[in-house]
Formats: structure tokens, C-alpha cells, sequence
């Protein structure tokens, strides 16, 4: 008994997405949304955060400016202070 392959094509779409983000429970903004996009130079479907894109078969990137939303400042980072030390350059020192 011989099996024939399915006829029903491969699907190269992302999943669909939520609408809208929700909120987080603490009323700080959602984290890093899932994008898709497709990769200009070779044309391979690419998944990256908030619109910032890189494709890992050709190398290709798009621009940080291009993305959804502006990125969050080092500042905004509550392990910023912490790895800078009290002299301010986490390099320099013992």
C-alpha cells in the first residue's frame, strides 16, 4: 500500500498575533512584542522584537530606528548601576 504526499501546502506565514498587547500587572509597559517580516536581501522569513530584524542566513539587519517603539535607555535598566561599580566604568580598576 502506497501512501501519497498531502496536497495541502506548507504554510510560510507567522502565527497571527494578539490585536494589542496587554498591560502587565504591575502598570509597567508590555515587554518586546514578536514581529515577522521578510528578509530584504534574501527574502527568507525572519522573526525579530518590536521590528528589528536580523536574518541569520544572509546576515542581513535592518536599522534600530526602524523598529515599532524607541528602545529603552541603559538607565532604565535596573542592573545599569550594578555592574558599572562605584567607579563608574565596570573595565577599568582590579
Amino acid at each position: 500500500m502506497t501512501t501519497e504526499p498531502s496536497s495541502k501546502p506548507l504554510s510560510s506565514s507567522p502565527p497571527p498575533l494578539p490585536s494589542a498587547p496587554s498591560p502587565s500587572p504591575a502598570g509597567r509597559p508590555p515587554g518586546p512584542e514578536i514581529t515577522y517580516g521578510e528578509c530584504r536581501q534574501c527574502g527568507t522569513l525572519i522573526a525579530g522584537l518590536d521590528g528589528r530584524y536580523s536574518c541569520g542566513v544572509c546576515g542581513w539587519v535592518n536599522h534600530h530606528s526602524e523598529g515599532h517603539r524607541p528602545l529603552p535607555r541603559a538607565e532604565d535598566d535596573a542592573d545599569h548601576n550594578k555592574a558599572r561599580g562605584a567607579g563608574g566604568n565596570r573595565l577599568s580598576g582590579a
